[in-house]
């Protein structure tokens, strides 16, 4: 494997993520991790991830300085590449002016790590301090106007590169990860296959009850798919319909479980979700009356399942690493953006044992495996859905007559996006409608309207770690727009969403 040290910046899972989709396993670790833990993982290579620090703060996160010694071929980025430098007897300064965006850099000596590349490359910069003098045994290998951007030291094996390869907007960065793999001599093997192969003899081991719930999303799908595979008589699906889906989305996830799963159970809690929702406007905590009404639901049915078929021990989800990395609950130096449905909450009254098949994994793995699973096209490349649902996507309170003028809506927007040619749905990440809690005047046949406004939020993204604003025909969002005012009663005024990620954030709450 190749170990990722964490320093704080959410870009280290795009870098595990790159390492990943080259054929190399890849792991996250906390900057903390000692040079034993690291020997004991036996890696063939390390990378130190970037970060918001100076390697000068008192209380900048620091490695191990013996980690630089192990022998094995160790990359810096951004932060990592300071820190290497600093740990080492070199110099980081203040730079003149901060680099912040997308630069030209000049490659000055050809070196493995930038093989393949032009002599000039577009590359992503964002750093306020410059490494300006090297420990002995290194040299610059690339810059940029303002900085030194990539350094080699073969004796030691030793490398840093001042940008961020991981990003969209460092155009080669695949290429200078490839290269450090084939400098680490990693044997890249990792594959979809391989990883069901595994999971499944471990879950073999499972001979006691596992309850679980599924959602119709790709991760929970995917997750209890896994598990079906290897102890399909001890696994119980519960799918709660909490009257926050899509439009007839409950009925069809109910078709499609009931043909995929030995023990499939459904529960109709709409009521009882609306009933706790009534008059809450603030977002995070509809996420938490969702999550412990939920759990509410959950419990309840399990211990009805249970007269039948025994105490659970287990309880399945479908966590995958993005929700970890939101949820701070893979870095030390991560903060929490906003709480997760399917991280942590767990009652400990429950006493049921975590399974959580899928929590090392990227969404693009999760579809990989869901292709080897056999699981049914549609639901592989079903856009991501929040685990509150609608809840997060109607702003203000939450009643069934809001939620049902935002299914319209939402409906409307899906079906012209998969009908339309010029449109490839599956590609887009997520696509979606928000009903505002603001009413708008309007004129509809030559009368006044007093309406609620509504947003287009569509993006394309490969991890939701960012996120940019799809280029959607603009004649296309006319026409939706034109049809969601003209079909859907209560909507007089659709705006489009142009703000990516970051600054803002995929769902809205």
């Amino acid at each position: 494997m190749i170990i990722v040290l964490d320093f704080g910046s959410q870009l280290a899972h795009l870098i595990a993520k790159k390492i990943r989709m080259l054929g190399e396993y890849s792991e996250i670790h906390p900057s903390t991790t000692t040079v034993t833990e690291i020997i004991d993982l036996n890696p063939k290579g390390v990378i130190l991830s970037g970060g918001p620090s100076s390697v000068y703060a008192e209380n900048a996160p620091r490695i191990d300085p013996e980690i630089l010694n192990l022998g094995i071929p160790i990359l810096g980025v951004c932060y990592g590449f300071q820190l290497i430098a600093y740990l080492k007897g070199g110099t980081v300064e203040k730079g003149e002016k901060s680099e912040y965006g997308v630069t030209s850099m000049k490659i000055t000596q050809e070196h493995p790590l930038l093989a393949g590349l032009e002599e000039e490359e577009q590359v992503l910069m964002s750093h306020g301090d410059r490494v300006t003098n090297l420990p002995e045994g290194g040299v610059f290998i690339a810059e940029t106007e303002g900085a030194k951007a990539a350094f080699a030291d073969d004796k030691d094996k030793l490398y840093g590169i001042q940008f961020h390869a991981e990003v969209e907007h460092t155009p080669k960065g695949m290429i200078i990860f490839e290269n450090f793999l084939k400098i680490s001599g990693a044997k890249r093997e990792w594959t979809s296959r391989s990883f069901i192969s595994e999971k499944v003899e471990e879950l073999k081991k499972i001979d006691k009850p596992i309850l679980m719930a599924v959602s119709g999303g790709i991760d929970s799908t995917v997750a209890a798919a896994l598990i079906e595979n290897a102890a399909d008589e001890y696994l119980h699906c519960v799918f709660v319909d909490n009257g926050l889906l899509r439009k007839e989305e409950a009925q069809r996830v109910v078709n499609s479980y009931n043909k995929m799963f030995k023990h499939f159970h459904f529960v109709d809690a709409k009521e009882l979700f609306y009933n706790r929702l009534k008059g809450v406007t603030d977002p995070e905590e509809k996420r938490k009356i969702i999550g412990r009404t939920f759990i509410e639901v959950f419990e309840e049915k399990a211990k009805e399942l249970e007269k039948e078929f025994g105490t659970f021990e287990f309880l399945g989800q479908g966590t995958i690493y993005p929700d970890r990395v939101e949820s701070a609950a893979t870095s030390i130096n991560a903060s929490v953006i906003k709480s997760h449905h399917n991280v942590g909450g767990l009652p400990e009254h429950m006493n049921l044992t975590l399974i959580e098949p899928l929590d090392e994994l990227y969404k693009f793995e999760v579809r990989l495996i869901g292709n080897e699973l056999g699981i049914d096209e549609k639901m592989i490349k079903r856009h991501p859905f929040p685990g509150p649902g609608l809840a997060v996507r109607c702003l203000g309170e939450v009643t069934p007559e809001r939620v049902a003028v935002l299914q319209e809506a939402d409906s409307i927007l899906t079906s012209f996006l998969e009908e339309d040619p010029r449109v490839t749905y599956s590609d887009l990440w997520q696509a979606f409608f928000v009903l505002l809690p603001v009413k708008t005047v309007g004129v509809m046949g030559d009368e006044r309207t007093y309406e609620n406004a509504g947003v287009i939020r569509i993006v394309e993204s490969t991890d939701a770690m960012t996120a940019n604003v799809a280029d959607i025909p603009f004649d296309l969002l006319i026409t939706i727009t034109n049809e969601i005012i003209n079909k859907v009663k209560g909507i007089n005024r659709v705006c489009y969403d142009l703000t990516g990620k970051p600054p803002g954030t995929i769902e809205w709450e």
